[in-house]
């Protein structure tokens, strides 16, 4: 059973890999795309974030799909919405129809992105779940930094169509991994056989799922502001603008290592709740003086390195105290919050700096936004103090 589970972990993160291979595939070959669609900068960046618009109204229903239908399908169901979008967009001539290929694509990765979480934790359960929660989070950082590193040169090499037809491969491949190797874990299956899974959420189980949702939303918009803008404001200082996006990816690297140091850290000490608390505080403290320091790269890397540990410790949070049955839905619910936080609060915070004025205005917005995450999690942890008091 162990060497099971963590071959169905192995597959789930290379499916999810693919899932950030596919995301970032437009914007590694993007000068070539604005050039051959005749498209602004503005519509490409329509275009990337198009990928995300369907997480704020498929998230919820993925989650009950899986519970009609099973997650293996549902799941396969998502790639294969992947690999027909990917190619729509592949194949484009003109925006509108690369603009739907998108869409397709983020509304199988949505479906996707759902399951996986839930499979992970259907497979752990309590033991090691930090672990590879951390595990699979990293996936995406790495599916993004491979897209980064070969899409772009092969574009360059042939064309854009060619590097975009690679990431529609890549999700074939693993269609492919997970229909032939990917299985339901028995001791799940022993827990449901007699439980039909929930098309409802108590609302104890909803407030833990909005809850831990809020963690992960506010947790990832203010990494997203600092990446975003960080290349940005460097540029604003005089930094080349080549330099300063170079600068800025040193707030990623660290997160391969970081992620799944933290979730062992977790596991093996038990005080996963303090490690969260403490990375947040770390990234609060941290952001606003990016532009302060003398050497923003090293600030950026220590960002990258007290961003990490929490990753996992905050996607453990719903698969410990939802109901096997009402997992899938859940984490829906879960999700949910993550997408509208995506799509709106980058926005705000540009709107911060142009109301302002204040060039770290969307820094200082980032650290807010990490305050709302501790609240959150405070409020969780209150709750699951109160639930257990009540059980025992």
């Amino acid at each position: 059973m162990l060497s099971s589970r963590w071959t169905m972990l192995l597959v789930l993160f290379l499916a999810r890999t693919a899932m950030g291979f596919q995301f970032q595939s437009v914007a590694s070959v993007s000068p070539l795309l604005v050039r051959d669609l005749a498209i602004d900068l503005a519509l490409l960046g329509t275009l990337i974030g198009a990928w995300m618009l369907p997480g704020a109204v498929i998230a919820i229903p993925s989650g009950m799909l899986a519970g009609r239908f099973g997650d293996k399908r549902v799941a396969l169901f998502g790639l294969l919405l992947m690999v027909i979008g990917s190619a729509l967009t592949a194949a484009a001539d003109e925006y509108v129809t690369a603009l739907i290929g998108r869409i397709v694509s983020g509304t199988g990765a949505v479906l996707l992105n759902v399951l996986l979480a839930k499979m992970v934790a259907d497979w752990f359960g309590e033991r090691d779940l930090a672990t590879a929660m951390g595990i699979l989070v990293v996936s995406w950082p790495v599916g993004i930094g491979l897209a980064l590193v070969v899409l772009g040169p092969l574009a360059v090499a042939t064309s854009w169509t060619l590097a975009l037809q690679a990431a529609t491969g890549a999700c074939v491949a693993a269609i492919l991994l997970v229909a032939s190797v990917y299985r339901d874990p028995p001791a799940t299956l022993r827990k449901t056989a007699q439980t039909a899974p929930t098309s409802r959420l108590t609302r104890k189980e909803l407030a833990f799922a909005s809850l831990s949702g809020g963690v992960w939303a506010m947790y990832n918009a203010a990494y997203i502001i600092v990446v975003s803008f960080a290349s940005v404001l460097l540029a604003d200082r005089g930094l080349p603008v080549g330099d300063a996006a170079l600068v800025a990816s040193a707030a990623t690297w660290p997160l391969v290592l970081s992620i799944p140091f933290g979730g062992i850290l977790a596991d093996r000490t038990g005080r996963g709740q303090a490690i969260m608390h403490g990375c947040f505080i770390a990234m609060a403290v941290c952001i606003p003086f990016m532009l302060m320091v003398p050497s923003p790269l090293l600030m950026l890397v220590i960002i990258g390195l007290a961003v990490g540990p929490a990753a996992g410790i905050i996607m453990a949070l719903p698969a410990r105290v939802l109901r096997p049955e009402s997992r899938g839905l859940g984490m829906g619910v879960y999700y949910t919050w993550y997408y509208i936080a995506m799509a709106v609060l980058p926005g705000i915070a540009g709107w911060c700096r142009d109301v302002s004025g204040f060039a770290a205005a969307p820094l200082v917005f980032a650290s807010l936004l990490l305050i709302v995450a501790i609240a959150c999690a405070l409020l969780f942890g209150r709750l699951e103090q109160r639930a257990a008091r009540i059980a025992s």
